[in-house]
């Protein structure tokens, strides 16, 4: 397209990655409709369109740097069919996802979600995009099978967390030596990076998965057990039976006891409630941090719990303390 054979050699050379600076709106939009996906871009203020967009990665995961000098509002024209992870570098802006605006912007949307973001003039984002395919496979290698719906992904990140400033620091130093001259010497690196870069955001970054995941490699549990760990974690909001968890991994309720019991130290039962109480305190999190306006009977309910005294019982037992406290004490993530 012309966006890109705009920047040639001479310009290549000076600005490695360069891909479009100017105040053209139309061939930015291009550029950008190429690598994300077909969206709308409006300028909302009277400063001229500034845009700088630099590709440092393309790859198995993408990463990008981008700023457009004007407040400007983008809508990609249907829910997206990757993630695409928004670290901000300067200035600020609203992420609004499946229509509730996040508390940050430092966030990540996924395959199904509908996106939609305001960037302030002085706005510069550094910006992943990593297809659903690349996370799928790394999900099979730790469970043995490939889920059957999209990875659904707390959508901000706690950066005050350990694990998720670690992973930020991977993402840093992955921009840095993807954008430097010994890149393209070495694919070998690259393709690690971009392993780390995946399997750290599957354990950093909450997700319906993070029980089934957490500190198991590829072979510590066998496929029965796999498959009852993956249909817990996309069924969690539904009744389910352990007949039925059987069922979907395949063996009889007996042997499911037993794989349970043998290899992870629980019951199928006990283990599908640690599963909801993940996810019941992932939402008592947004229910503090503003994202979302929920009682804590709503959360609850929502996934399975309808005896409140025995779900603050189990809560306060797995998290030190009562679901009432966690929806008041978290603090809005920066």
């Amino acid at each position: 397209m012309s966006g890109i054979s705009a920047v040639g050699p001479e310009a290549e050379n000076a600005d490695r990655g360069l891909l479009f600076r100017g105040s053209d709106v139309e061939e930015l939009s291009d550029l950008i409709r190429v690598r994300f996906a077909p969206h709308r871009l409006s300028v909302l203020d009277d400063h001229p369109l500034d845009g700088c967009f630099r590709r440092l990665h393309e790859g198995a995961v993408a990463i990008y740097e981008l700023g457009y000098g004007s407040e400007v509002d983008i809508t990609p024209e249907a829910p997206l069919d990757f993630y695409n992870i928004h670290v901000p570098l300067a200035g600020g802006g609203a992420v609004t996802v499946n229509g509730k605006t996040l508390s940050s912007p430092l966030s990540i949307a996924g395959p199904e979600q509908k996106l939609t973001m305001r960037w302030s003039h002085d706005s510069v984002n550094r910006s992943l995009i990593i297809p659903r395919q690349v996370v799928d496979q790394a999900l099979a290698v730790r469970l043995g099978d490939q889920p059957q719906k999209p990875l659904d992904f707390a959508p901000v990140f706690d950066d005050r967390a350990d694990p998720v400033r670690a992973w930020l620091n991977v993402v840093k130093h992955f921009a840095e030596f993807a954008d430097s001259a010994l890149a393209a010497r070495s694919p070998l690196a690259i393709r690690h990076f971009e392993q780390l870069l995946v399997n750290g955001l599957l354990d950093a970054q909450p997700h319906m998965l993070s029980e089934a995941v957490a500190g198991h490699g590829c072979v510590a549990l066998p496929s029965a057990v796999r498959r009852a760990a993956v249909f817990c974690a996309e069924h969690a909001g539904e009744p389910v039976s352990v007949a039925e968890m059987a069922q979907a991994a395949r063996v009889g309720v007996r042997s499911l006891r037993e794989g349970f019991r043998t290899h992870m130290d629980t019951t199928p039962l006990a283990y599908l409630r640690s599963v909801r109480l993940d996810l019941a305190r992932r939402d008592l999190l947004a229910v503090a941090e503003g994202r979302v306006s929920q009682t804590v009977t709503d959360v609850a309910l929502r996934w399975g719990f309808t005896h409140l005294g025995r779900f603050t019982g189990h809560y306060r037992k797995a998290y030190g303390e009562t679901p009432s406290q966690t929806a008041r004490s978290a603090h809005p993530v920066r």
